[in-house]
């Protein structure tokens, strides 16, 4: 099952309150399919969900209608007897300031009602990715005051969201994971919550120890091209002039790496072991490149 699937699931399970009962039914009906005086729809994978529609449809109604399977195996609900669809429309419908009919959400007192309206909303027309690929909660309006509505009722529960147009529909969104986890918990889906805090902690965690692995290996590339300038530098004093050429403590530490090709800079300050520090060293190592530079640049010369 998908992790939107997973909400939905959850969100099924939970206990309405007597007060809550119509607005889960109100945001189930409004956020179908369709809904308009001809007809009122709703086509889901989920058959619970369809069973939840087919019972809000019977609470405002008094009848229950049909649930059938598409050719697709999806469940699909239409009411479009007019009796029926009128008294749903009554419950959904409000003036605007011209007197024209428009749909709307309506004066929502209570916060558990509020929830429960979301709750039923995201139910008929919600979807979330998983957070494992990325953080994404949105609903599909049927109209765009409705989506203003609805964006206004989830700010007013604390929940930042935000709103586009996506092929001609009124989608209102969530991106932060933050976010996403209080409206999952607001709607009731505290289990799927938890589930995207977990991911959540796990990708960072992840990615933390990405970042240290990429960190750790850059620094190993740059102690081993160190290594390698610092050896071919020696090589060169050596064969030109000789390590005897060199100040006793160049000369130590020329050896050393000589013997020691493949060592970090570290484990030759340790193999050293005459209380040198490690800028002390860099120092010295600085000085043998400077000095075959000088080879080089003498050999030019001739």
């Amino acid at each position: 099952m998908s992790f939107a699937g997973e909400v939905k699931r959850e969100l099924l399970n939970v206990e309405n309150a007597a007060c809550c009962e119509q607005s889960r039914a109100r945001g189930l009906l409004l956020f179908g399919r369709e809904f308009s005086a001809r007809r009122i729809s709703i086509l889901t994978e989920n058959s619970s969900v369809a069973e939840a529609f087919a019972n809000a449809a019977h609470l405002f109604s008094g009848s229950t209608p049909e649930i059938e399977r598409s050719g697709s195996g999806n469940y699909k609900i239409a009411i479009e007897d007019k009796s029926a669809a009128d008294a749903i429309m009554s419950e959904v419908i409000s003036f605007g300031n011209d007197a024209k009919k428009q749909l709307s959400i309506g004066v929502i007192e209570r916060e558990c009602c509020k929830a429960a309206f979301v709750r039923g909303a995201f139910l008929a027309a919600g979807t979330v990715t998983n957070p494992e690929t990325e953080y994404h909660l949105e609903f599909s309006c049927p109209t765009r005051s409705v989506a203003n509505e609805l964006m206004e009722l989830i700010l007013g529960l604390g929940v930042e969201t935000k709103l586009t147009n996506r092929s001609g529909k009124s989608i209102v969104y969530i991106k932060k994971s933050g976010a996403i986890e209080d409206m999952l918990t607001i709607m009731g889906a505290t289990e799927t919550s938890m589930m995207l805090m977990g991911a959540k902690m796990y990708k960072d965690v992840r990615n933390t120890v990405n970042r240290r692995m990429n960190f750790e290996n850059a620094n190993a590339v740059r102690s081993v091209d160190a290594a390698i300038k610092q050896y071919e530098a020696i090589a060169l004093i050596e064969k030109k002039q000789g390590l005897d050429s060199l100040p006793k403590e160049l000369k130590k530490t020329a050896e050393m790496r000589l013997t020691n090709p493949e060592a970090s800079t570290g484990e030759i300050l340790r193999m050293l072991g005459d209380g040198l520090s490690l800028s002390g060293l860099n120092h010295r190592f600085k000085k043998l490149i400077t000095i075959a530079g000088e080879i080089k640049k003498n050999d030019g010369k001739h």
